[in-house]
């Protein structure tokens, strides 16, 4: 029951919500002082409402005077996000703390507005910077920020701990958008040309990555028996990721569209087979010292390679050949496009690449589409630009031009009608 008390014309209630595991009560207060013009009878009713409620709300669990949100966002990390989040990303969330915890951490829970996480975003927008190199933060990285805010919010708006989450209405301000930097098939050819002298493991490496198009982690997962090759299929298990406090791990892939399989072209599982034959000659040299993990790319011992080594490896050779570095997502970039350049559609496009939705395809790629899209209309175009044609003879009925039309179309097939 509520207990009611009057100090002047501001009414306080105070409800008992139990006792902590110490034995303090937990008692959560509410004051409230009623509007200019109101008579002692209405302000009397209308305090009895609102007295109501807010026991209620204290009941329900929706009302946390004592709960800061660094308090609660701990308890988000051990009851949700430890046991549902793939580790990269549990440990994502854990460093956005630190920026996060020293802005809202000692705020409570129930009084943080929409305005000061709008606050705090468009400040790391335009002020943050990279804690280690120094550099203005990039969008993406707002956008984990945010992410982890509203996460913790939702779990609160779960468990009846608040009744709201802030964050719905909150934006990340929209920055330049970074053109993508794709390699030409021109460039492709070239770099295919200056890796035939590189070490066989980073060739076989890259010839993966732009015959495949899967992502760095996926390719660091691969093992041995994913390659079947008398069929010329390779499967996608698994990631090999890194975080400074787990060190190398092997984790689930993104999302379960990212398993998939991909058959090869014979010239990626000669050089695969040429690869497997060096790694088990380094395996008889070593012995007992060798590390057996089934990786296809690992150290000198046979540990899983670390996911920087073939980033820093390909950085280091394009600057001495004098070549563009666009990093290995880039490679992925080309993939994507070059099978947009050929007509592949959407749908297969999407599943190649092992995303979860057709839409993120067709996000990230929607200049090569709207690319592909404009050949296509420029096809039609041409194969119906009849001003390029003879003028043929008076045809009243139009017959002959339908014919035409047909044979121009579809050539031969359509005259012989296969």
């Amino acid at each position: 029951m509520a207990n009611i008390r009057k100090r002047g014309n501001t009414y306080q209630i105070r409800v008992s919500c139990g006792y902590k595991l110490n034995g303090e009560q937990v008692v959560q207060t509410m004051s409230w002082k009623p509007p200019e013009g109101m008579t002692p009878k209405q302000a009397e009713k209308e305090f009895q409402k609102q007295a109501i409620l807010f026991e209620d709300k204290c009941l329900k669990g929706q009302v946390t005077a004592n709960v800061k949100f660094e308090e609660f966002a701990e308890q988000w990390f051990e009851e949700y996000a430890r046991l549902n989040l793939r580790r990269s990303s549990f440990e994502r969330m854990r460093q956005v703390t630190q920026r996060v915890y020293p802005a809202l951490g000692h705020l409570r829970l129930d009084r943080i507005t929409g305005r000061q996480i709008q606050q705090f975003i468009n400040n790391l927008v335009l002020n943050g910077k990279n804690m280690q190199t120094g550099k203005p933060l990039s969008r993406k990285t707002a956008v984990h920020h945010l992410s982890f805010i509203s996460d913790v919010f939702s779990y609160a708006v779960r468990m009846d701990i608040v009744s709201d989450n802030p964050c719905r209405k909150v934006y990340v301000p929209k920055g330049g958008k970074k053109e993508k930097e794709i390699y030409s098939i021109e460039e492709i050819e070239q770099l295919f040309r200056l890796l035939e002298d590189a070490p066989l493991k980073y060739r076989t490496f890259f010839t993966l990555a732009v015959y495949t198009g899967f992502r760095r982690g996926e390719l660091m997962g691969l093992e041995w028996k994913d390659i079947d090759f008398e069929s010329g299929v390779v499967s996608v298990r698994r990631t090999s990721n890194y975080t400074v406090k787990t060190g190398i791990y092997t984790d689930t892939t993104k999302t379960k569209s990212s398993q998939r399989s991909m058959k090869l072209p014979q010239l990626v599982l000669d050089i695969l087979k040429e690869h497997k034959a060096e790694q088990d000659n380094e395996r008889q040299k070593l012995g007992t010292k060798w590390f057996e993990c089934d990786r296809l790319f690992v150290t000198a011992d046979g540990h899983p390679m670390h996911n920087n080594t073939t980033y820093n490896w390909l950085r280091k050779f394009c600057k001495k050949n004098d070549f563009p570095f666009r990093d290995i997502h880039s490679l992925r970039h080309f993939y994507a496009s070059a099978l947009i350049n050929e007509g592949i559609d959407v749908a297969t496009v999407s599943s190649a690449l092992g995303h979860s939705a057709i839409s993120t395809t067709t996000s990230i790629y929607l200049h090569a589409f709207q690319d592909a899209n404009a050949r296509a209309s420029e096809a039609i175009a041409n194969v119906l630009d009849f001003s390029k044609k003879e003028t043929p003879p008076p045809d009243p009925d139009g017959r002959e031009r339908k014919i035409r039309l047909i044979k121009t179309s579809y050539g031969q097939k359509a005259s012989s009608g296969q």
